[in-house]
């Protein structure tokens, strides 16, 4: 049997979780399917391990705050002779602990033991704290 890992990747462009909300429900966002991806240039060497219970880990400014469950990887070609890789995800975000993250590029593998635990469902309807306040509990474990 496989082991599970996790994507860990910076939400560019978004301060919070509400942002990328939004934008996964323009058409820009979405694959032919409907479902929203996440297009990058390289392929998960470990794609066996992802796609067997893995999520896409967000961080916001610093702070992993959210996930998303992989369902699939699919090709994408903009005609420009580059391969990439769409990474096709639950539409349904779950909210995670606040867990501060160093800035890195691309994306790196998250391991189960290593991913911040999921937020009860009604944490969603609270209101979110600003990021900084976010980053500066979380790094002093009150988050």
């Amino acid at each position: 049997m496989s082991t599970t890992t996790h994507i860990l990747k910076l939400c560019v462009g978004a301060t919070c979780v509400e942002d990328l909300l939004e934008w996964q429900t323009t058409p820009r966002a979405k694959g032919p399917d409907g479902l929203p991806r996440h297009v990058t240039r390289m392929w998960p060497k470990r794609a066996d391990e992802v796609l067997n219970g893995g999520s896409l880990y967000w961080v916001f400014k610093g702070v992993i705050l959210a996930r998303q469950p992989i369902v699939r990887f699919d090709p994408v070609d903009r005609g420009d002779g580059i391969n990439r890789c769409g990474i096709v995800l639950d539409p349904n975000v779950t909210r995670v602990a606040a867990t501060p993250k160093r800035a890195f590029q691309g994306w790196r593998y998250l391991s189960p033991t290593d991913a911040p635990r999921d937020l009860r469902a009604g944490s969603k309807q609270e209101e979110a704290l600003p990021p900084q306040l976010e980053s500066a509990l979380a790094e002093i474990g009150v988050l």
